[in-house]
């Protein structure tokens, strides 16, 4: 078991249930206009998002590096009646991408504290859009107070880091949106913290 799988394993085995179940808001707030196609959800996790999609008629797949989350998001998605719509696969997104275009590309808080190469992985992300479609990317753009406590600082890049890192080749990506938008966040005890995210909304131009 690689050093990613194995932290990854510990952090859900941790709990019966890590995550609330609900859409990511972000995603919510941009998708929900949207007309259904292809879409790619990377980091899944216990796959709130995935099922949001498909309950509104997007075919998607959900990639996590994480046995445990995947076992958790396939049993949901079927008790959601929607498991004939998502294909969840494992990924160490570092080793392995997904195949396929997409119209829809996430990657929703896709930190971790582990050095891995996120900026490569969001690179491949970017080639996986469709023609026409969305690469989103919502990040953490402060610290929540209830955040990672490993003794490590970890940097947080703004949202012009993230599109700098990207490196889109000109005239082929539109800027739909790159900016830091405030929240109001509860914590695994309920604590409540007003934090920023940052919201990165490309499109592939032809």
């Amino acid at each position: 078991m690689s050093e990613t799988v194995d932290f990854w394993e510990q952090h859900y085995g941790a709990k019966d249930r890590v995550w609330s179940g609900r859409v990511n808001a972000r995603l919510a707030e941009i998708v929900e206009p949207l007309a259904p196609g292809r879409a790619l959800d990377l980091g899944c996790g216990e796959g709130a998002d995935a099922i949001w999609l498909a309950r509104r008629g997007w075919q998607v797949v959900g990639v996590d590096v994480s046995p445990t989350a995947l076992r958790r998001a396939t049993e949901d998605a079927a008790a959601a009646g929607v498991g004939q719509r998502i294909r969840f696969e494992q990924h160490d997104l570092a080793e392995t991408f997904p195949q396929g275009e997409f119209d829809l590309v996430s990657a929703q808080f896709f930190h971790s504290p582990l050095d891995v190469d996120r900026t490569a992985a969001l690179r491949r992300a970017a080639d996986a859009v469709a023609q026409g479609g969305l690469l989103l990317i919502v990040d953490h753009g402060s610290a929540p107070p209830w955040g990672w406590k490993d003794g490590h600082e970890h940097h947080l890049p703004s949202a012009q880091d993230v599109v700098d890192g990207l490196a889109p080749e000109p005239g082929r990506w539109e800027r739909l949106r790159v900016e830091a938008v405030e929240r109001e966040a509860t914590g695994p005890e309920g604590q409540v913290a007003t934090i920023s995210d940052n919201v990165i909304l490309l499109r592939r131009l032809g």
